[in-house]
């Protein structure tokens, strides 16, 4: 069982920046592929940015390339989505996700979540 916790959401103006953070359980993060995921009200939740568990490979949807990184700290069982440019697209619900041995953009192949975090930028 992984349990996750994110953290760093808030209110910012468009053009500003957030550093998300994820928390997990367990002594055995680096054997978990991590996802973000947005979510807003009557969509469906979309992928947003992924890492293998080594921190190696990276993946993001195309509108947060060039915008986002994720990183990740296994000595801390951490992962980190850093956002900049931010627009008021970007609003939503951000999650994050953990998935054993590799990622996927899909959200339904994740096993754990976490609770969210809210993210508001305003124009």
């Amino acid at each position: 069982q992984v349990q996750l916790v994110e953290s760093g959401g808030g209110l910012v103006q468009a053009g500003g920046s957030l550093r998300l953070s994820c928390a997990a359980s367990g002594r055995t993060f680096s054997t978990y592929g991590m996802g973000w995921f947005r979510q807003t009200p009557g969509k469906e939740r979309e992928f947003v940015a992924a890492i293998s568990g080594s921190g190696g490979i990276t993946d993001y949807t195309d509108s947060v390339k060039g915008r986002f990184t994720i990183s990740r700290d296994n000595a801390k069982n951490t992962v980190y989505l850093q956002m900049n440019s931010l627009k008021p697209e970007d609003t939503a619900v951000y999650y994050c996700a953990a998935s054993r041995w590799t990622y996927y953009t899909d959200y339904s192949r994740y096993n754990y979540w976490g609770q969210g975090t809210q993210v508001t930028v305003s124009s």
